[in-house]
């Protein structure tokens, strides 16, 4: 047992180490092609050498971030065979419709007209190159699209069913695929890479400003992210309220880990800032959760369900099966030590189902499978021995959380600051080194900011790889311990090595470049 869970929390972390490497470089992608493209269209309509230039010189980071980018995702993809295989096995069917058509239509976009935006100058038309570019952060956005959807079906599985005598699930509605978490999770995603891509153009041209280099195009750039990157943002917080509410519908485990909330009541207030008492465990009902908060009256249930007197279920109300309607009435609810009773139901028809078919008794099989196909939205639960595994990190799930919604709430502030001062107050961008050193530093942060949001999707769903369905303790391969542990410190490696290469690259080119180069060649 002990081995099992090694081998469990090591491929967990290999691929965690993977997902945050390889997130690192996607939403610069998904931004900066719409920011590259949008100024290609500006440089075709003005036919302005100013707008040629700055169009290269973005486009050459978005080469740079692109191409790193391309090495991770493939290795993350490599990793549900090699690491995962019983997940694989499980759900192969759904999972990889997604991942397929993803591969054959969007990365195709992206490496065909990729290939003319960035080698294609003089050697096509200028409206054939624009489309090209156009087309090349159109397929980003396709390619976000398609990996989106599939990791939203595993936080909420829909669209198939169980095949017994394969025992894996098959899919029986391929639309199902895009329900409301899919959409959320992918506008969410994609508007938030405009808005770091905003902050990375805003940070770059701020240090051009600094070194009073290339200030022309320092504030043309300042002005073509900063709006894309605070329409970005914008739509990305609309998006995280959908987003919100999804995960009170599918998941309100996630949502009651996000809030450190173990009892939940009708009004159930929002905790702006907290610290969570470590010493808090599930259905310890005599320890505080927090050592301190403060707390938005009534925001939780304005933010999970639109309603202020709603109630939202804690950590403690979900394993007790305890719900209440608006009124504060109780409606019907399965607790965690039922859904476990029920999954583990499940998996003993679905051996009684494989032991008449070896018989050939029908009569057997059918029973077992009636009994089976009751109880399988709990299959999962079968796995667990105690309420308490089912219960996802909640301090790491929680403080992502505010990382994420406080310098979300900063990069607001210091998008409507910069745009303010850039468009009504002419030349005291260029002047104001503590407005440049602010947007520089941004820029890490924002990667910061980022990378939490992804902690809090993932994280908070665990210890699902699917969610009710396949916890991560049933869904990895049979390896030696020893093979994950050295193939995770390889890619930590690698992955340094190809973050420290980008970086350097990318630090190079900015501080090399110089607007009196040629913009012609």
């Amino acid at each position: 047992m002990e081995n099992l869970t090694t081998l469990v929390d090591w491929s967990r972390l290999q691929f965690a180490l993977t997902a945050i490497y390889h997130w690192l470089f996607v939403p610069l992608t998904l931004g900066l092609s719409v920011i590259v493209a949008v100024m290609e269209s500006i440089y075709l309509r003005t036919r302005s050498e100013k707008w040629l230039a700055t169009t290269k010189f973005w486009m050459t980071c978005l080469a740079i971030n692109f191409a790193i980018g391309v090495a991770t995702g493939l290795i993350l993809e490599f990793e549900f065979g090699t690491n995962w295989s019983n997940y694989s096995w499980f759900v192969g069917d759904i999972f990889g419709a997604p991942l397929a058509i993803e591969g054959i239509i969007a990365f195709f976009l992206e490496a065909t007209f990729g290939a003319v935006m960035f080698f294609g100058w003089n050697k096509v038309s200028p409206r054939f190159h624009l489309a090209a570019t156009w087309l090349t952060a159109i397929g980003a956005s396709i390619s976000a699209f398609w990996i989106l959807v599939a990791n939203a079906w595993m936080q909420y599985p829909t669209g198939m069913t169980f095949d017994i005598d394969q025992v894996r699930n098959v899919m029986t509605d391929f639309w199902a695929l895009f329900s409301p978490v899919a959409l959320n999770k992918f506008f969410h995603a994609v508007f938030s890479g405009w808005a770091l891509s905003g902050i990375f153009v805003i940070g770059v041209s701020s240090w051009f400003l600094y070194k009073k280099r290339n200030q022309q195009m320092a504030i043309s750039s300042i002005k073509t992210g900063g709006w894309l990157g605070l329409i970005g943002l914008l739509l990305c917080m609309y998006t995280g309220d959908g987003s919100a509410v999804e995960v009170a519908r599918t998941q309100p485990m996630k949502l009651a880990a996000m809030e450190g909330l173990y009892k939940g009541e009708c009004g159930q207030p929002l905790v702006a800032v907290g610290l969570l008492n470590p010493d808090k465990l599930p259905g310890d009902s005599l320890t505080d959760p927090y050592l301190f908060e403060v707390s938005i009256p009534k925001g939780l249930s304005i933010l999970a369900y639109h309603d202020p007197d709603m109630f939202v279920a804690g950590i403690d109300d979900l394993i007790e099966g305890r719900q209440l309607d608006a009124e504060g009435i109780p409606v019907e609810a399965v607790s965690y030590a039922e859904r476990i009773k029920r999954g583990k139901n499940a998996q003993a028809m679905l051996r009684e189902y494989s032991v008449a078919k070896q018989a050939g008794d029908a009569g057997a099989m059918a029973k077992a499978e009636k009994a089976f196909r009751a109880d399988y939205p709990y299959f999962g639960y079968g796995y667990f021995s105690s309420a308490s595994q089912a219960v996802p990190p909640v301090a790491l799930t929680f403080y992502s959380f505010r990382v994420m919604v406080i310098l979300g709430s900063f990069f607001l502030l210091l998008y409507i600051v910069v745009l303010w001062l850039v468009y009504k107050k002419e030349g005291y961008f260029e002047k104001a080194k503590w407005l440049q050193w602010v947007a520089i530093i941004s820029v890490p942060l924002m990667w910061v900011c980022s990378e939490a949001g992804w902690v809090v999707a993932e994280v908070g769903r665990q210890p699902w790889t699917v969610q009710d369905l396949l916890p991560v303790g049933a869904a990895i391969s049979d390896v030696p311990v020893g093979s994950v542990i050295t193939t995770f410190w390889i890619f930590a490696g690698v992955f340094t090595l190809l973050l420290i290469a980008e970086v350097g690259i990318m630090l190079r080119w900015i501080g090399g470049y110089s607007s009196n180069k040629s913009v012609t060649k």
